[in-house]
């Protein structure tokens, strides 16, 4: 009877399916991870495309950039600017605003904060939020830096032109292929562009 039952070849095909089922499941789910990985990737930085148009042609954040003057300004080689003079790059350092508000990332080279445009930063927010709905408020970040553009006294505007850079930071991505039981963390989003008018609400 022993030998009968080794030789019994019954079932032997759903035996070697069951065997097979699990690696054929983690090649499926993993090529369905990548394509979402691939798909989250793209809208991720079409959103923060999105958000750098907006801040590029609407209010700045802060209006105290909007309001320095550079006339007078000492630059770094001892220079002082006057009216029409060219504004170096590092006449501004890096103002990084949140939905809380604005801060200075290097001390001494952003102009006095003043008026925390909240609505400003929402614009910005829904815009991509239009594009990535998945993004949060918290995760997005509106960075303005120099960008060796502006005139000191420039009487049709800003003086400065700042490089403005839209953030997504620390989203997450949770492959099925993995029962979703473990989140891996995504690179840091980033598109730069200079500002332009940077007056108003609206962007085509």
């Amino acid at each position: 009877m022993i030998r009968a039952l080794l030789r019994d070849r019954r079932g032997g095909g759903a035996a070697e399916f069951a065997l097979v089922l699990p690696i054929l499941l983690i090649f499926l789910f993993g090529i369905i991870d990548a394509a979402r990985l691939a798909w989250d990737y793209n809208r991720i930085a079409k959103a923060t495309q999105m958000g750098v148009r907006m801040a590029a042609v609407t209010d700045v954040l802060d209006s105290g950039l909007e309001e320095a003057s550079y006339v007078g300004f000492a630059t770094s080689d001892g220079r002082m600017l006057t009216q029409g003079d060219r504004i170096p790059q590092d006449a501004l350092g890096k103002l990084v605003c949140t939905e809380d508000g604005c801060t200075c990332a290097e001390e001494g080279t952003c102009p006095d904060t003043d008026e925390f445009r909240d609505q400003a930063f929402n614009d910005i927010f829904e815009r991509m939020q239009a594009i990535y709905p998945e993004v949060t408020s918290d995760k997005v970040r509106v960075t303005y830096s120099g960008s060796g553009l502006g005139y000191a006294g420039d009487p049709n505007g800003m003086d400065i032109s700042p490089t403005v850079t839209v953030s997504i930071v620390g989203m997450t991505f949770s492959p099925i292929s993995l029962l979703a039981m473990t989140a891996f963390q995504l690179p840091d989003f980033r598109t730069s562009l200079v500002m332009e008018d940077g007056v108003g609400d609206a962007s085509n």
